[in-house]
């Protein structure tokens, strides 16, 4: 391998280097968990894993279409402080918070 091979190689890798490390910055900013290099050397954002909703926001959830009805006029519309109550009563209804 000549010296002008061996430069080759090490510019190559310190560009790539560069590039995924500003790829990994970008990608922070975006939102995106991780940075991943692809075997033809391009550098893509991985996409974001999603939020499992815990045990309890899916009782709060269930609990606060049970009891929204209470709190709401015929018209759908809410009463007076009633989201509010609302909220309370089915936080109540879940068990904790």
């Amino acid at each position: 391998m000549s010296l002008a091979d061996e430069f080759a190689a090490v510019a190559k890798a310190a560009f790539l280097a560069g590039a995924l490390a500003e790829t990994a910055k970008l990608a922070k900013k975006s939102g995106k968990a991780a940075v991943i290099m692809t075997a033809d050397t391009t550098v893509k954002a991985a996409k974001k894993t999603k939020r499992v909703a815990s045990a309890y926001s899916k009782r709060y959830g269930r609990a606060f279409r049970k009891v929204a009805p209470k709190f709401k006029l015929k018209n759908g519309s809410w009463k007076k402080n009633g989201y509010r109550s609302a909220v309370r009563a089915a936080h109540k209804l879940a068990g904790g918070k």
